[in-house]
């Protein structure tokens, strides 16, 4: 069996190993809301959100130069073409360009080298078209002209002469206008990305000063000092190929051939990015942390057990750990950032039920069982049950999360239950191999007394680190003495700090605010960080247009008043910029009809159809999928917790009011996070949540106690009492839950769960041994308590380890773990005797302490000290 539970440890890391975490959208909401279908419908059309490349330098300098040039060949590079102008095969076939062409893994591709370049080969194009048009026009002149002379009898030389007259007419007319075009763009020659005149006409706004890009281009040039590059990936992408592309992405804007010879510099960042080095950060750090956390734990569990092995419960915990995350990477899933706040449930609870049996076994020593088979079919026999109880009580509560509509959640409780399961069945089996392969080589029992020494030594330790202080001496005497003294006192105050708890927990604050949660040296945030100073937005917001026929002129008008409205509702102007307006004009449809002003000009269907048709593909295909049936109005977003992201979401629906036969959703990553964060960050649904885990344990106790009301609802009060401790300590400290920790209620919990159930159901087995209430209660504390405060103690000092981490979402994670750990631990030891006391009522008991004597009802009449 041993060397069963080894391989298949072995083999259960090495899977587990393999996991990554995972920020996909799929994690945030459920792939059947109609908010995931929408996104996933506008990703096929238009990409992933956009991977945005920050060009920083002077904008003169940068495209009226031949750094202009550099952009381009960048541009073609990251859309996997070959670079134009010349600047082929750069880095090879293996490298990041040539990886990217075979990859295709870009969608589309939109910067202003190519803006340029294009605008200059479409302006060429139609010159040489109106051109031969015009050519055309004046040799049909010619020859009416002509015909016309020689049909009113004119010689043919004067024929000949008028129509040559009426041909350079036609043409004069066409130089005019071209004369026109050449004055409205600055050109002196065709027009190319070689000529600053047309380069400087095309992109600057001549009636502001110098360097002033026009405002209609702001998605390209959003100010004097930089220029964007928007790179979408293809939807459908696995996180292993996202992360790969973006690698390659910096790769490509490091390469030498793209160096700006004027002094600018590029900046890779947007929303793709920011969590691709966020997971990957946390992997790194979940790894380094999870090592000290073990050792701390080693080094507790050697200094508070003082069974053999005295190691025991932890290897048992990290076998269940490395068994659950090992299944979880056999069925294909990846590690959503909620589902590793499961490890220290699992790795609390898994100590605890092999702590619980192995101080069973030792108790059979030290009532002289001499073979540890026996002792270890004792202690099945009068603890597994009980242990069995309380797991599935604590699974009971952790059920109750599936009820959440955000996946990440469910997955966390849907783990977690299978994280109980391994782990009792690994305490049972592999602990029991254990001991017995222990006892032979003489390393489990040590003759009489192995227990009393046993576990006094384990609760002198735990007392020493929890009790050994003036606070905690209080608290003891609380636990110890009120408890017996005023249970309903006691009780009493506890529910009211309870209540206060659950009420003020509807303040506690839930940070969503990914810049804040990740850390601030993360060269992508700073980049981000960055771009809204340079931009005013640091992510888009999309609106989805669908419609049998978009190029009706009603549809596209909506689309510009809409867009003008909600632009001007969140503080943005044409004068004034985004300044600090919440919303910014992005790259969208309506943009493709504007003249030379910002509004979209009286169109008919015809101009609609006609222009779409003229437009190429590389303007087009960012805002109107091939068909005509889909398209998009894009929204440039300023950086904002999810709340605040989710107000401004609501308030662009309500404005929502399409034309009939079209219909409009607002989609993309913003609108799932806002959407889930709103979900996780609800305090009325942790209190639903709570209410609900409750009532899931009072259930499942009820029909394992058979209906047995009082013995099921007993150690159910100090689990709730604790949730609203929790709720209260965390609400004083000012500790703000974020989306790895706002799910750590089930914790409190299934952690009460577990201690409140060993204790009552032990208390209630020495009661049936003939002990009156106080030697029950000192027995029960003094042995199934003690080994209570080593499981207790041995997680709150590993996960205390969390609270070093330099990640703001894992050090909070690791804070709120050891308040909830330390509240439950804390819970037992202070209302559960009360509980159990006000449970013993109406029979009468005198109770003695040092220098206090007082009369409770018990059946019991004779005196005793606690």
């Amino acid at each position: 069996m041993i060397v069963l539970a080894t391989v298949l440890g072995l083999a259960g890391a090495a899977f587990a190993l393999r996991l990554s975490p995972t920020a996909a959208t799929s994690t945030f909401v459920s792939s059947s809301s109609p908010e995931y279908r929408a996104t996933q419908r506008f990703y096929a059309n238009f990409g992933e959100e956009p991977i945005e490349v920050l060009v920083k330098g002077d904008l003169q300098q940068l495209v009226l130069s031949s750094d202009v040039d550099r952009l381009v060949g960048l541009e073609g590079c990251l859309s996997g073409n070959v670079p134009a102008r010349g600047l082929t095969g750069e880095g090879g076939a293996n490298g990041p360009c040539g990886q990217l062409a075979r990859a295709r893994t870009v969608k589309v591709v939109f910067g202003p080298g190519t803006f340029i370049n294009e605008a200059a080969e479409q302006i060429d194009e139609q010159l040489a078209v109106q051109t031969k048009q015009a050519e055309g026009e004046a040799k049909q002149a010619e020859v009416l002209v002509r015909r016309a002379a020689l049909a009113r009898g004119e010689g043919a030389a004067e024929a000949r002469k008028l129509g040559q007259q009426a041909s350079s007419i036609t043409l004069a007319r066409f130089r005019e206008g071209l004369a026109t075009l050449a004055l409205q763009y600055g050109l002196t020659a065709r027009p190319s990305l070689d000529s600053p005149s047309f380069v400087s006409t095309l992109v600057f706004d001549s009636s502001k000063p110098a360097g002033t890009p026009k405002q209609r281009f702001a998605y390209l040039f959003p100010s004097r000092e930089a220029a964007l590059v928007s790179v979408r990936l293809k939807a459908g992408l696995s996180e292993r190929m996202r992360t790969h592309t973006i690698a390659l992405i910096r790769q490509v804007v490091a390469m030498k051939q793209w160096r700006l010879q004027r002094g600018g510099s590029y900046l890779v960042t947007g929303e793709p990015v920011i969590v691709a080095d966020l997971t990957g950060k946390i992997t790194h750090s979940i790894e380094l942390l999870l090592v000290a956390v073990m050792l701390v734990m080693a080094g507790t569990l050697s200094l508070i057990f003082s069974g053999r092995p005295r190691l025991l419960p932890l290897g048992i915990a990290l076998l269940a750990a490395a068994l659950t995350f090992g299944a979880l990477s056999v069925v294909g899933a990846s590690l959503t950032v909620a589902q590793v706040a499961v490890l220290p449930v699992l790795v609390g609870l898994a100590v605890d039920y092999a702590i619980q049996f192995q101080s069973r076994v030792e108790e059979a020593f030290a009532e002289g069982v001499d073979d540890a088979r026996v002792a270890i079919r004792h202690a099945a026999t009068t603890s597994a049950p009980t242990i069995a109880t309380a797991a599935v009580a604590s699974v009971g509560a952790m059920l109750v999360l599936l009820l959440s509509p955000v996946p990440m959640v469910r997955g966390f409780g849907l783990l977690l239950v299978a994280g109980v399961a391994i782990a009792f069945m690994c305490a049972l089996t592999a602990g029991s191999a254990t001991l017995v392969l222990a006892d032979r080589r003489g390393g489990t029992q040590a003759g009489g007394g192995r227990l009393d020494a046993s576990l006094g030594a384990a609760w002198r330790g735990a007392r020493e680190l929890l009790l050994d202080n003036p606070v905690n001496r209080f608290v003891g005497r609380v636990a110890l003495v009120e408890a017996v003294r005023r249970p309903g006192r006691v009780l009493g105050v506890g529910l009211a700090l309870a209540a206060l708890g659950w009420g003020l927990d509807t303040q506690t604050r839930v940070e969503t605010d990914i810049t804040k949660l990740v850390p601030q040296n993360l060269q992508s945030l700073q980049n981000l960080n960055a771009l809204e100073r340079a931009t005013g937005v640091g992510g888009q917001l999309d609106l989805m247009v669908s419609a049998k026929d978009l190029t009706k002129p009603s549809t596209i008008e909506w689309m510009s008043s809409y867009e003008s409205a909600v632009l001007k509702r969140f503080g943005y102007s044409s004068a004034r910029g985004c300044g600090k307006a919440r919303l910014c004009p992005a790259f969208s449809l309506p943009n493709l009809f504007q003249g030379q002003g910002t509004t979209t000009p009286k169109l008919t269907q015809g101009d609609v159809q006609g222009l779409l048709a003229a437009i190429p593909p590389y303007f087009s295909q960012d805002v109107i999928a091939p068909g005509g049936h889909v398209a998009t109005l894009a929204f440039g977003i300023r950086l904002m917790p999810l709340a605040e992201q989710q107000h401004v979401i609501e308030t662009m629906r309500l404005s929502l009011h399409p034309p009939a036969g079209v219909s409009a959703q607002l989609v993309g990553l913003p609108v799932l996070a806002a959407g889930s964060g709103t979900q996780v960050a609800s305090p009325w649904r942790r209190l639903e949540t709570l209410l609900a885990g409750l009532a899931a344990v009072a259930l499942v106790l009820m029909i394992a106690f058979r209906g047995d009301a009082r013995r099921a609802l007993v150690p159910l009060a100090p689990i709730a009492l604790a949730t609203g401790w929790s709720a209260l300590i965390l609400f004083a400290v000012r500790v703000p839950l974020n989306p790895m920790s706002v799910t750590l209620g089930a914790l409190v919990i299934a952690i009460s769960t577990e201690f409140s159930v060993l204790l009552s159901e032990r208390y209630r087995q020495e009661r049936l041994r003939g002990e009156n209430a106080i030697g029950a209660l000192r027995r029960t504390y003094g042995r199934t308590g003690a080994a209570v405060a080593a499981s207790g103690v041995t997680a709150i000092a590993g996960f205390g380890v969390l609270v070093l981490s330099d990640i703001r979402m894992l050090r909070d994670f690791g804070l709120v773990t050891l308040i909830d750990l330390s509240v439950s631990l804390v819970g037992v030891l202070v209302a559960l005797p009360a509980a159990l006391m006000l449970a013993e009522r109406p029979r009468a008991i005198v109770v003695r302490v040092p220098g206090v004597d007082w009369m409770r009802r018990h059946g019991r009449t004779r005196h005793e000290s606690v």
